[in-house]
């Protein structure tokens, strides 16, 4: 038998092994990375501030939660930038796989962290806790190890959540569904069809922003915000929907486009670009979430802030990032430094807080120093701590499956 009859299946073999073969990561945009850490450290102040608030009207950082959506359309920016031109030397399976390197690790952190500190958040708060059988708790760690949602018959917290040991974690599981919808659904459409999907689920978010209720979800009053996402009942589920679809077909929609737009002037191919722009994206972050609740309660007015938000403000966020670039060492460092923890800074910090809400609830006539000095330790804990997570536990392990997982 010659050589040349051998050639068809060893080009398959060749094939399916490519498969199997880890794709070096491309350069990162550095200024994004930053972004995303700002993102997560205005997070913890959202909810360090949460703890003392009468309200959702009152919060000071009040649209802190805003940082879900635009952490989504940074996802799908990222996932399309990375993975878009790359389907040929990479099956399905390898990106399945390559995702839960680079989310799985710390979602099981986190849901050890929770696990750990748990009843160390019982309060009257959460009163719940205290009562927590054996087989609850445990049943909730492995859903939680799993990534599998906790439904409300199972709760041990009081909130309904899909990881009562870990409340962030909801955000996570939108994550992975984002990540499926791309590898079997997204990543196959023209541009022009993902462009009619991003403007019928921006339809979505003004449905819940302005309380327009299109599909009979709700009982009640309007809402007039995006406040949700994390239980498992209809309307909540609707909500999580809602909140991954237009932010993450925007961010995947900017990449498909902005390689159209490369020049050698451009190499970004963004039409935005400003010196100092990660500061300045930092600010508009700083600000949109930070801006009190308009009109002093939940109303159309502040519903129409928050879709101006996620429409317009976080997709313009996301192509200044895109197309600026870091002009000194020092805002390099910083962007690096931030990227690096953001992922493990977001998972990990959540059961502190919920230390902290206990803290306060106990102890109700402490000075205002001891809360100040509470508030800020936890908020320094959490950022050495998604340190320490980072480089002892995350990096060594996600080298050690891309040694197991890939050639």
């Amino acid at each position: 038998m010659s050589v040349k009859s051998h050639l068809p299946s060893d080009r398959k073999q060749n094939t399916d092994m490519a498969h199997e073969v880890y794709l070096a990561s491309k350069p990162r945009y550095e200024i994004l990375d930053g972004l995303r850490g700002v993102a997560s450290l205005l997070v913890i102040a959202f909810h360090l501030l949460e703890t003392y608030s009468k309200g959702p009207a009152f919060q000071i950082i009040n649209h802190g939660y805003l940082a879900v959506d635009f952490f989504f359309v940074l996802s799908g920016f990222v996932i399309g930038y990375a993975y878009d031109d790359r389907w040929d030397r990479m099956g399905t399976a390898a990106f399945f796989k390559r995702r839960l390197i680079r989310l799985h690790p710390m979602v099981m952190a986190g849901t050890a962290v929770g696990a750990c500190l748990f009843f160390f958040s019982s309060c009257a708060v959460w009163p719940s806790i205290a009562e927590t059988p054996l087989w609850n708790f445990l049943l909730c760690i492995i859903l939680g190890l799993l990534m599998i949602p906790c439904w409300p018959g199972i709760d041990i917290r009081g909130w309904s959540e899909t990881n009562p040991l870990n409340g962030p974690n909801w955000s996570l599981t939108y994550e992975y569904i984002g990540n499926i919808l791309y590898a079997l659904i997204f990543r196959k459409l023209p541009t022009v069809i993902l462009a009619i999907l991003c403007g019928l689920s921006a339809v979505l978010t003004l449905n819940l922003t302005l309380g327009w209720n299109l599909l009979g979800i709700f009982d009640g009053a309007p809402q007039y915000n995006v406040i949700g996402g994390w239980s498992l009942d209809g309307p909540q589920i609707f909500i999580g929907f809602t909140r991954l679809l237009y932010p993450f077909l925007c961010g995947l929609l900017i990449s498909r486009i902005l390689p159209r737009r490369m020049t050698s002037a451009n190499p970004s191919g963004s039409p935005l670009h400003l010196k100092g722009g990660f500061w300045w994206c930092s600010l508009i972050l700083a600000a949109v979430f930070a801006v009190p609740c308009i009109g002093g309660k939940q109303c159309p007015a502040d519903g129409l802030y928050q879709a101006i938000a996620i429409i317009a403000v976080f997709p313009l966020t996301v192509l200044i990032g895109a197309g600026s670039r870091t002009t000194d060492p020092v805002s390099a460092k910083i962007c690096k430094f931030l990227g690096d923890i953001s992922y493990p800074l977001y998972i990990t910090h959540f059961p502190l807080v919920c230390m902290q809400v206990a803290w306060v609830n106990n102890h109700p006539d402490a000075p205002m120093w001891m809360h100040v000095a509470v508030s800020a330790g936890v908020f320094i804990l959490s950022v050495l701590a998604a340190y320490g997570w980072l480089r002892l536990y995350d990096e060594p392990v996600r080298k050690w499956l891309r040694k197991r997982w890939f050639a």
